[in-house]
């Protein structure tokens, strides 16, 4: 069955606010001076889960104490919840090591074995494989006989395949390890679960094959307080038609899959062929001491702007208000949340090609270019700076597409299938 006949299957269906829903996921918890913490976005979205269940029982992975991540994350007290009264949290050890995974196995499975038998519905969100506790939740929901959900950010086994030959030597082997079996494990995963939720094209197409229900969503934080006003429409416009400098942008991680150093380069190459332009990243990560290092090599210091980690995610967006268009450099399939925010800013997409990507802008909104062809996406900005109407219409549409990434009802849709199927 695919998403859209599967929506329309649980339309009419009441908002499902009994039953208890168990959540195992990746995301990371942390001990703050007020008691256990989460990221700005998981705050939001278990907000809107306890709109549509009784009780929602979150698992993460608990960072170690003094422990970060490789980039930066926006924490918030649990306790501030509006929710909390519906919500438990269950904090699972980090164990992505094989002594560390050994060491907690048992007691894990059975933890996740006693709230599988106590919850209505079960969702998965799986990612890896040592120390992956969704994926072992998923093993125990099959020998407990229960349906449950898998959720799926990006296709893992292609994301480590394409990005492993970056790594220090040792950790290659291991995950070059990884990889006979991170694809099959996954495909039996989704094949024995009951609904399969799927973020994006990309990701939709490498494992719908293996799922009975699989379909296509958008994990999204965006609501109509967020979306581009007739105004803001009006000034971007005008600013394009009045042949400002293009103001170019993108928010996410400095890291390899992003392709950072392809960014600069693109726009390296559209400032010398003669385009008008500026461009800020948004966000911090480890490539971006290369990134500030190539910027000065390159000599476009007057260009561009590394502002590293923002955290107020109203500032972000307010970036792509103002901005003319995002461009991005993605090397992996994955979902980006930011093309969403973009395209809800009334900002166009224009980056590498992907089914993701393509999905999103079907309708308009943006302009692809084969992953890869640096050049190939330098003279889409040159194009852009010189056809300024294209350019207009573009935002115009971009800002159309944007009406559909509402926060409330994508939830209310997911929730729906999970009270159906899982």
């Amino acid at each position: 069955m695919d998403s859209v006949s599967m929506l329309e299957d649980v339309d009419g269906l009441d908002r499902p606010q009994n039953g208890r829903l168990l959540l195992v996921t990746a995301v990371r918890l942390r001990e703050g001076q007020n008691g256990l913490q989460i990221d700005d976005q998981t705050f939001a979205g278990l907000r809107r889960w306890a709109e549509q269940f009784r009780e929602v029982v979150f698992a993460g992975i608990l960072l170690a104490g003094g422990q970060e991540e490789e980039t930066s994350a926006n924490w918030v007290d649990v306790a501030s919840l509006p929710c909390i009264s519906q919500v438990r949290f269950i904090a699972l050890p980090m164990a992505y090591r094989v002594g560390a995974f050994v060491r907690t196995y048992r007691t894990c499975r059975r933890l996740l074995a006693d709230e599988i038998r106590q919850a209505d519905h079960l969702c998965f969100t799986i990612g890896y494989l040592v120390g992956d506790w969704a994926a072992i939740a998923a093993l125990e929901a099959m020998v407990q006989g229960r349906k449950y959900g898998v959720w799926f950010d990006r296709v893992e086994h292609e994301v480590l395949a394409r990005t492993v030959g970056k790594l220090p030597l040792k950790r290659q082997i291991k995950e070059r390890a990884s990889l006979l079996a991170l694809r099959p494990y996954h495909h039996y995963l989704t094949r024995h679960s009951s609904l399969a939720l799927l973020q994006g094209m990309d990701t939709f197409g490498a494992y719908a094959p293996h799922a009975s229900n699989p379909a296509c969503v958008y994990d999204v934080h965006t609501g109509p307080e967020d979306f581009a006003t007739a105004a803001d429409l009006a000034v971007k416009q005008g600013e394009i038609l009045a042949g400002e400098p293009l103001r170019i942008v993108y928010a996410g991680r400095a890291a390899e899959m992003k392709g950072p150093l392809d960014w600069l380069e693109a726009i390296a190459a559209a400032l010398r062929a003669g385009a008008m332009l500026n461009a800020t990243w948004l966000g911090d990560g480890p490539l971006l001491p290369a990134m500030r290092q190539r910027v000065s090599q390159l000599g476009i210091e007057d260009h561009v702007r590394l502002r590293g980690h923002v955290e107020n995610r109203t500032d972000v967006l307010n970036e792509l208000r103002r901005a003319h268009l995002l461009l991005f450099c993605h090397k992996t399939p994955e979902s980006p949340r930011c093309l969403i925010e973009a395209l809800v800013s009334a900002c166009p997409i224009v980056g590498y090609d992907s089914a993701y990507a393509r999905g999103l802008i079907e309708d308009g909104g943006g302009h692809l270019t084969p992953i890869n062809e640096v050049e190939g996406l330098a003279a889409t900005l040159v194009s852009l700076a010189a056809h300024r109407e294209n350019l207009s219409q573009m935002v115009g549409k971009a800002a159309e597409v944007g009406q559909r990434f509402e926060e409330a009802k994508l939830y209310r849709e997911r929730a729906a299938l999970i009270a159906a199927y899982a």
